[in-house]
């Protein structure tokens, strides 16, 4: 979603995005959380044994938004 990862970033390696899978499905290529950043989420927010915290950074996301509102 949003423009292509050479576009964004400056290396063709280590480049947040955010995907459609084919099933309609959404899959997040970031870095992953560490305990900063859970110390942030809401109490009863929870991370399941099967699910993993990832960190996109904003322009990411922003870039992404277009498409994201298309999906409503």
């Amino acid at each position: 979603m949003g423009v292509s990862p050479a576009l964004r970033c400056s290396s063709d390696v280590n480049c947040p995005d955010i995907f459609e899978l084919s099933d309609g499905r959404i899959a997040v290529i970031g870095a992953a959380a560490d305990e900063t950043v859970r110390a942030q989420l809401p109490a009863d927010a929870s991370i399941g044994p099967n699910e993993t915290l990832v960190v996109l950074d904003r322009n990411t996301f922003l870039d992404a938004k277009p498409d994201i509102a298309l999906l409503a």
